[in-house]
């Protein structure tokens, strides 16, 4: 690190130094890079299952519970943002550092597990939603000229996922999470794109008058949908909200592409504000708008499910081609912290081979120098390949990510979060704010216990039907 610095110092002073104070590469990330960031990784393709979370709860607790949610998590990430540097002013490069930091022992490997499993899960996840989509554009193509319930108009869901893989084979070489920002701003507008076309979908249907059912309750309980299916069905629902404002476990990897100067934990609670206002408006209006245009009967996703839109074809074409490229940015959004976690840690194990450590520079035409390692090369592929099967497997697999999802939900974004606040504030324990905040946290507890009995529900359904490779 000395050696970094002095060269810099001789190279200039000031701003134009070309490491920062820890001997890393200078941080040149800015508010607007880092709400690219969390949109792309709040905003999924999950906020066109939103009007069927408002089914289950009904119109008045939905929304409610959108917006408390949103609240909850927009303070739970002002809490992490303060962590991001320890007392002693040293960085944390991410989530698993600053747990290292502020808590210790047993929680930085209980940290570890729920983080790295919740992005491997919502890595495959992706893949599978990308492909649903791909299939989708066949599928409304061929109702649009075959007429809609046509036989055969579903293609397979195995060469989407392929070839969704092969896309991320290429970017997954992308050395950092710095080097993202083009494509997450890219992702963020392809979820405005998507979101605005579901919500004026949503808003036409309406206005050309509709005949639904809607409830203050939502679904009501009958002959089709018995008490034990509406309480499982509200407990998914409010998990699938909850999970929806997610994005805490890539919170301190994101800071940590903030530039100095303002101080980051300023610069990123700037970003989540808008991250997540953004999010919540258009969680708003895509959930209740759908709601309103499907009633009780709104589909799992108002885009690629069969009984949502199909028309005008080629309006939800071009929404299912949006929901494609922002997964494709997803997808590496949330995988850069797993590639990160693993490349250090071989580092600091094997630093003296060449295998490890290596790079080669490649220039390209018109794109400059590339940084080239051949076990970056080796590795990320072998991840982006095995994501790829998994999905090929479990085609049910979002079943999977929604209890693992929901699973994590508490520690990640709550309970971490208040603990290392805490710990920082030095907050006495029984003190009114420490109460308050054991509340906040016990309340969320409950909401993720609930969550997961709700996604081994769908979990089980899912399995009676399950054939490998389908």
């Amino acid at each position: 690190m000395q050696k970094s610095l002095s060269l810099a110092v001789e190279e200039g002073g000031g701003d134009d130094l070309k490491y920062d104070e820890d001997g890393r590469s200078k941080r040149t990330g800015t508010v607007l890079t880092a709400s690219a960031h969390i949109i792309t990784a709040i905003i999924g393709s999950g906020v066109l299952s939103l009007a069927w979370a408002i089914a289950q709860l009904g119109s008045v607790a939905g929304p409610i519970a959108m917006v408390a949610f949103s609240v909850i998590t927009l303070y739970t990430a002002f809490l992490l943002a303060d962590c991001y540097r320890s007392p002693d002013g040293k960085r944390n490069y991410s989530y698993m550092d600053a747990v290292r930091a502020y808590l210790g022992g047993v929680q930085v490997k209980f940290c570890g597990v729920a983080q790295y499993a919740t992005l491997v899960g919502a890595s495959i996840g992706y893949i599978i939603t990308a492909a649903m989509s791909l299939q989708a554009i066949v599928r409304t193509n061929c109702y649009h000229k075959h007429g809609r319930g046509t036989e055969g108009c579903i293609p397979s869901k195995r060469s989407s996922i392929l070839i969704f893989g092969a896309v991320e084979v290429l970017l997954s070489q992308i050395p950092n999470f710095h080097r993202l920002w083009f494509l997450s701003i890219v992702a963020a507008l392809m979820s405005f794109g998507y979101s605005s076309i579901g919500i004026a979908l949503s808003a036409v249907k309406i206005a050309g008058g509709v005949d639904v059912e809607t409830s203050v309750t939502g679904v009501p309980v009958g002959v089709n949908h018995s008490t034990k299916d509406k309480m499982f069905s509200t407990f998914s629902a409010l998990g699938n909200i909850a999970l929806a404002f997610g994005f805490s476990l890539i919170l301190i990897d994101i800071q940590d592409t903030l530039k100095s100067s303002p101080r980051e934990r300023r610069a990123m609670k700037q970003a989540s504000s808008i991250g997540i206002l953004s999010a919540t408006f258009f969680y708003l209006l895509c959930g209740i708008l759908g709601y309103l245009a499907f009633g009780n009967a709104a589909p799992g996703n108002l885009l690629t499910d069969d009984h949502g839109f199909y028309e005008p074809f080629w309006l939800v074409d071009l929404a299912n081609v949006c929901i494609i490229v922002h997964l494709v940015g997803a997808y590496q959004v949330v995988v850069q912290p797993v590639f990160a976690f693993v490349e250090c840690w071989s580092r600091a194990r094997w630093g003296g081979v060449w295998f490890i450590t290596g790079e080669h520079t490649i220039r390209f035409p018109f794109l400059g120098n590339f940084s080239v390692s051949l076990f970056r090369l080796v590795w990320r592929t072998g991840f982006v390949v095995f994501t790829t099967v998994v999905a090929m497997i479990f085609p049910f697999f979002n079943a999977i990510l929604g209890l693992l999802g929901s699973i994590a939900f508490w520690p990640l974004t709550i309970y971490f979060p208040v603990e290392m606040y805490i710990s920082q504030a030095k907050i006495p324990r029984l003190s009114f704010t420490w109460i308050w905040l054991q509340i906040l946290s016990f309340f969320c507890f409950v909401v993720s216990v609930l969550a997961a009995v709700g996604s081994i529900c769908d979990l089980a359904k899912s399995v009676m039907h399950f054939k490998p490779f389908a």
